[in-house]
């Protein structure tokens, strides 16, 4: 029972490193929206171009954001609506622990 345990906290904190790189949560954070192309998300989040297409293929690979090409585009979107919940409750639970988030040393970036 023990490894199965360390198995599944393995693997939500595998997800909630991915979601801690500040390109990717931006590139998250812009597509809540609604699809966009890689031009619209680097316009949106001031990543460049490579940077961008480097997270968008980690997240995709990961199952967070899918990708539909159209004519010369490619169009990026949340791959389940409950990032997007996801992404809500955040905001909602640092809305009440904000400054203590802020001010706490032990993690930082």
């Amino acid at each position: 029972m023990a490894v199965v345990q360390n198995r599944s906290l393995t693997l939500k904190a595998k997800f909630f490193r991915g979601l801690a790189d500040p390109s990717r949560l931006a590139l998250l954070e812009a597509l809540r929206g609604g699809e966009k192309t890689v031009s619209e998300l680097v316009a949106a989040t001031g990543l460049s171009q490579p940077n961008a297409s480097a997270h968008l293929a980690c997240l995709k690979e990961c199952g967070l954001v899918t990708s539909r090409p159209q004519g010369r585009f490619v169009y990026y979107a949340l791959a389940d609506p409950r990032i997007e919940d996801l992404l809500r409750i955040a905001e909602g639970i640092l809305a009440d622990v904000a400054a203590q988030v802020y001010a706490c040393t032990r993690y930082e970036g």
